[in-house]
């Protein structure tokens, strides 16, 4: 007899629905953002919060500028007479020194001279100035060597811009000697300042000047048996109208050429250029002394300044040559 199983079934019980509102979810904060996150991520998420802080520091310490259109940031220094732009720290640092140079001079020591590739020759010495100080000359190849060639790049560096000059070429230096005026420093011991300079180069020929009372026109008239007849005269040449500097054409035989002469505003009309002068004169060709009174010197263009010594030391006969 087969037995019929009883299968039996259990009730479920009925669950109540109820009705959930929606949750917000919650923002979790920096703290709570920081603490679960790993030690590099939190390293990395700070230096990038200090970074952020110290661009808006930066940018806090920006300042506006403006133009000036009105007023020339170009300068011009009574005292050195050179042009810089203020505001360029270049500008202002080349101005300094070239005003202390062109005013008080260069230092120059007694050790320089004691360089066995300067050769350096002592022309005169005991030199009184007007102001009762004395003062020496020294001598030296414009092609020098050693320690003394850079510091007379220097010196012709500021001659140049005083003297609104270009720098002298290697195969003039070359032809050229050195003259320097020394006098003892005020601040330094056994130290000197280099208060003037005068560049001797030797030349062949330069021009005559003309008086400034003797321009002659373009054309003049001269007479051969009563009968005037037009004849041509030789133009002048205008080295410096500002001056009335004019200078004949016609070349003539000259020795001695002055391409650069130089004295520190501090010490001017103290007799310093004379001295110089002539002791190119009296050394520059051992054992022939020239005289610029018979027209054995020639000046480049020179100066205002430069035309007016000229004049005094060569008594009007020193002549002009084209550099």
């Amino acid at each position: 007899m087969s037995v019929q199983k009883q299968h039996t079934y259990g009730s479920r019980t009925k669950v109540d629905t109820l009705s959930i509102a929606p949750l917000k979810r919650k923002q979790p904060s920096d703290t709570s953002l920081s603490s679960s996150l790993p030690f590099k991520k939190r390293v990395i998420s700070k230096l990038k919060t200090s970074s952020n802080v110290n661009v808006k520091t930066r940018r806090k310490t920006l300042t506006q500028l403006h133009f000036s259109l009105e007023t020339s940031i170009l300068r011009t220094c009574s005292q050195c007479d050179l042009s810089y732009t203020k505001g360029a720290p270049d500008d202002e640092e080349l101005h300094r020194l070239h005003c202390a140079r062109v005013q008080r001079g260069m230092e120059w020591g007694r050790e320089e001279e004691r360089d066995n590739t300067a050769c350096v020759d002592e022309i005169e010495s005991g030199l009184k100035l007007k102001d009762g100080r004395k003062g020496r000359i020294v001598c030296f190849r414009g092609d020098v060597g050693g320690k003394i060639r850079s510091k007379l790049s220097n010196l012709l560096e500021t001659i140049n811009l005083t003297l609104s000059s270009p720098p002298l070429a290697s195969p003039t230096l070359q032809a050229s000697k050195i003259y320097l005026f020394l006098i003892p420093s005020l601040t330094k011991a056994r130290r000197e300042d280099i208060v003037g300079c005068v560049v001797a180069q030797r030349i062949s020929t330069a021009m005559a000047v003309a008086s400034k009372g003797n321009t002659p026109p373009n054309f003049i008239n001269s007479t051969e048996k009563d009968s005037p007849i037009l004849t041509q005269a030789p133009q002048l040449i205008a080295v410096d109208t500002s001056t009335g500097l004019f200078c004949h054409p016609t070349p003539l035989p000259t020795s001695l050429g002055i391409p650069r002469l130089f004295v520190s505003s501090t010490y001017r009309r103290q007799g310093i250029a004379s001295h110089l002068l002539s002791a190119a004169a009296a050394t520059f060709i051992h054992g022939y002394p020239l005289d610029p009174r018979k027209g054995e010197v020639a000046f480049t263009q020179p100066t205002e300044s430069g035309y007016a010594i000229m004049r005094i030391w060569g008594e009007g006969n020193v002549r002009v040559y084209e550099e």
